[in-house]
């Protein structure tokens, strides 16, 4: 695996760039492409999870505290 860069941002998601292999809780690779810069989920509230979908914006969540 080449270097990977991940970027937490303000009041967001994770930002992961690079190539990396996501599992997910059973074990199963998820797809993702190492030349497109993937976002996780810090809120808990995507309904793609662990991809961040945008929810964070209009749940209030606050990402200051977390």
């Amino acid at each position: 695996m080449s270097d990977v860069k991940i970027t937490i941002r303000e009041g967001g998601s994770l930002k992961v760039e690079g190539d990396v292999a996501i599992f997910d809780h059973e074990g199963n690779q998820l797809e993702t492409n190492p030349d497109r810069p993937i976002s996780l989920c810090r809120c808990g509230a995507s309904a793609n999870k662990p991809f961040c979908d945008g929810s964070h914006k209009s749940c209030g969540w606050d990402g200051t505290l977390a």
